[in-house]
């Protein structure tokens, strides 16, 4: 049977692989997540399951979803991420100075992306930023697990992130990540039990929350500016009064899937 053709003079299903497509540059369809099924998509869409897969055929033959065992298809990530082999990796962990040089990474474009989450945020986008903000603000103390507050902590900024619906700057991101996360768990180790500075995240992460869901962007981005400023200041605080930081190398044993040993 001959696919029918759309009204563009193309088949149905390269229409509809543009239309995912989009999805995915618009950050409705994020990087590492799970699509919806056949069936959800098929009437979403509109079409045949047979269409469907033909669409979802053509994304695949261009590297922008795989299908793993268990999970269904789900969206690959645009720009290549950093694995802990890189040598990235092996600067930020043998060079004290790239940690700083993250952290300035992180204020630019984390302060971007809180002011257009403010802008371009939705309520369903605002939901997840609150889910994570209440994660983490009833989260027993970090000396318990501070790998499991360093993956809160995270996982608020990347819901903040993913609500600023810009691809490039998600997918940037995302291909950072573990390099990301290492500077969140700089940040808990070093500074989390120490009353004041932890006093002062937790005012940051009320500010950045309170202001993008209050679509107040230009307040959002001082204010995610101002909470990385705070963490780099204060780290280096810390180093120059001679205090060995701790930059656990903990994340690339829990992104394979083993438990981080303790002191």
């Amino acid at each position: 049977m001959v696919e029918p053709i759309s009204a563009a003079g193309e088949p149905i299903s390269s229409a509809i692989a543009r239309r995912l497509e989009q999805l995915i540059l618009d950050g409705t369809l994020l990087p590492g997540k799970k699509i919806p099924s056949e069936r959800q998509l098929s009437e979403r869409l509109g079409v045949s399951r047979t269409i469907l897969r033909e669409a979802l055929k053509e994304l695949r033959g261009r590297g922008l979803i795989e299908t793993r065992q268990g999970q269904g298809s789900v969206v690959t990530g645009l720009v290549p991420r950093q694995d802990t082999d890189s040598p990235l990796a092996y600067l930020f962990n043998d060079h004290p100075r790239t940690l700083y040089d993250l952290l300035e990474v992180r204020e630019l474009l984390e302060g971007q992306a809180a002011y257009m989450a403010a802008t371009r945020g939705t309520e369903q986008d605002f939901h997840r930023i609150t889910h994570a903000f209440n994660a983490i603000d009833q989260a027993p103390p970090a000396q318990a697990n501070p790998m499991e507050a360093a993956r809160l902590d995270h996982a608020f900024h990347q819901s903040i992130c993913e609500a600023s619906h810009n691809p490039v700057l998600v997918h940037t991101l995302q291909s950072l990540m573990q390099l990301m996360l290492n500077t969140v768990l700089a940040s808990v180790n070093n500074l989390y039990h120490r009353g004041p500075y932890k006093e002062q995240i937790d005012r940051h992460h009320r500010q950045i929350y309170h202001a993008v869901i209050g679509r107040r962007p230009e307040w959002a981005r001082k204010a995610a500016i101002a909470h990385i400023r705070n963490i780099r200041e204060r780290l280096l605080e810390i180093e120059q009064e001679e205090q060995r930081l701790d930059r656990s190398g903990g994340w690339e044993r829990t992104l394979m899937g083993e438990k981080p040993t303790t002191d």
